[in-house]
């Protein structure tokens, strides 16, 4: 795993990058003790951690169609609060099926469909996402304890059966807005999400 200083404007991070993981996988240890390099990073468990899948749309560019980006924001501040923490940033756009293919979706939506039936749509599971990747990371970091920060409890789930113990589920409140509220509505209906 490769180990970098990583500041931001949030604060300075190291930033891991997964070897083994098959694809662009990172992880912001925030706390670290210094020292600790590759490896664990001397954080004290239940370590607060945010799985977070990418979303260019809303991470990068701030789309309001979806709360990913103020999940992510939201969730490095809590992480700071803490003093201490991991956000598994993991190589899984649109909820699995691409950049391009969301964007088919969000044209499905533009027609009347909702995210779940867009995805159908497009041959797709409702979220076909997997996070064994995210327990592995965690294992190369050392950590066996952490209170997840989340709303979906296919996440604690699918981390517990990878041998991570999630000791705590921290929800994540954002506020819907007039482009993401029947979007949060599908996550929540659907899908089984804690909001």
């Amino acid at each position: 795993m490769s180990d970098a200083l990583f500041p931001t404007k949030f604060g300075e991070f190291r930033i891991h990058a997964c070897d083994k993981c098959g694809t662009e996988n990172v992880s912001l240890v925030y706390g670290a003790k210094p020292g600790t390099g590759n490896g664990n990073p001397g954080l004290r468990e239940p370590v607060l951690v945010r799985l977070h899948s990418r979303c260019t749309t809303g991470d990068v560019f701030h789309s309001l169609r979806c709360d990913c980006g103020e999940q992510l924001e939201n969730s490095i501040g809590m992480i700071k609060e803490e003093g201490q923490g991991i956000i598994i940033y993991l190589d899984q756009e649109g909820r699995g099926i691409g950049l391009m293919n969301k964007i088919k979706a969000y044209e499905l939506q533009d027609k009347g469909y909702d995210t779940v039936e867009a995805n159908h749509q497009l041959g797709f599971q409702s979220d076909p996402r997997t996070y064994e990747t995210a327990s592995g990371i965690l294992k190369q970091l050392g950590i066996k304890s952490i209170r997840l920060i989340t709303n979906n409890p296919k996440k604690i789930e699918a981390l517990e059966a990878g041998g991570i113990k999630v000791a705590e589920r921290v929800p994540l409140v954002i506020k819907p807005n007039k482009f993401d509220a029947r979007y949060l509505k599908t996550k929540k209906d659907k899908m089984g999400h804690l909001l």
